[in-house]
């Protein structure tokens, strides 16, 4: 990182908002007005395989812009926050030494905290035998598991989110409960919001998942499955990949899958506008 004698923290922004609301675009337009490089929060566009179901920004998009933190790992390795944390720290102090402006950019609420709050979080090791079992549970027992396990936890988390879930009650067996969330931010944060009406949003929403479609999202998805990921775990990779796969198997029809996804995503864009409205230090725009 470079050195301040002062002990005043480096400058970064984040750019969040809900999904569709045009923060890449923003993000690319900010970075060259002000020598800035993008790291990616996204919890889906970490995976190399997930392109056109993930939305990930598109090289063309990325206008000479650097961008990181995509393309990390394959689907069929973890990835958890922690190291989320870790990589996204390295990636920040050398875009600082530089001396450019870093700029987080992305959708997923707990990615973003973990830099702007400088989380503590637990070191606590894949336990593969406890995942196979939860695995099998539905959303409501694992709910319920966790609740019963630390309730303020389950009162935090996104209690859509199975995997999520899952790694909380993973760390809630091996600590004795999910410890309360310590913070030692390493940066001065400057958070910018961007806000779309619910008309303008839906709009949006739509026309991107159109176009994905057009550009061969489910071909996509259909690839990865032939490459040996399981429609069960395609199924747990967000809301593209679980309304496609349940159509690849014949589960739900093109037309269900298409107002099931359109219907999904701007509920999921309300939660991640829930998430974000709790910080007041955000700035919010019209984008």
């Amino acid at each position: 990182m470079v050195a301040n004698k002062n002990n005043i923290k480096p400058k970064i922004i984040a750019i969040v908002g809900p999904t569709s609301s045009g923060k890449s675009d923003f993000a690319v337009k900010l970075a060259k007005k002000i020598n800035g490089e993008v790291i990616s929060a996204d919890s889906r566009q970490i995976y190399k395989e997930l392109n056109l179901s993930s939305g990930k920004i598109t090289k063309k998009e990325m206008c000479g812009i650097p961008h990181h933190m995509l393309d990390l790992i394959s689907l069929k390795k973890i990835f958890t926050v922690s190291d989320f944390q870790k990589l996204a720290y390295q990636k920040i102090d050398e875009i600082l030494n530089r001396g450019k402006t870093p700029i987080i950019c992305g959708g997923t609420g707990f990615y973003i905290q973990a830099i702007v709050d400088g989380i503590i979080l637990p070191e606590v090791p894949e336990n593969k035998l406890l995942r196979k079992k939860l695995e099998k549970m539905s959303l409501i027992e694992l709910q319920n598991k966790l609740k019963k396990l630390d309730k303020n936890r389950y009162k935090q988390i996104d209690q859509n989110n199975k995997i999520r879930i899952i790694r909380a009650i993973e760390i809630a067996t091996f600590l004795g409960k999910v410890p309360k969330i310590k913070s030692s931010p390493k940066y001065e944060v400057k958070q910018i919001g961007l806000l779309c009406s619910k008309e303008k949003l839906k709009e949006k929403i739509n026309k991107r998942l159109k176009q994905r479609l057009k550009q061969g999202m489910i071909s996509e998805i259909k690839k990865i499955h032939e490459h040996g990921v399981s429609w069960k775990k395609l199924e747990r990779l967000g809301l593209e990949s679980r309304y496609i796969s349940l159509f690849l198997q014949n589960k739900i029809s093109k037309e269900k899958m298409l107002i099931e996804l359109e219907n999904k995503i701007y509920q999921y864009s309300k939660r991640q506008m829930t998430w974000f409205k709790k910080d007041k230090r955000i700035e919010w725009i019209k984008n």
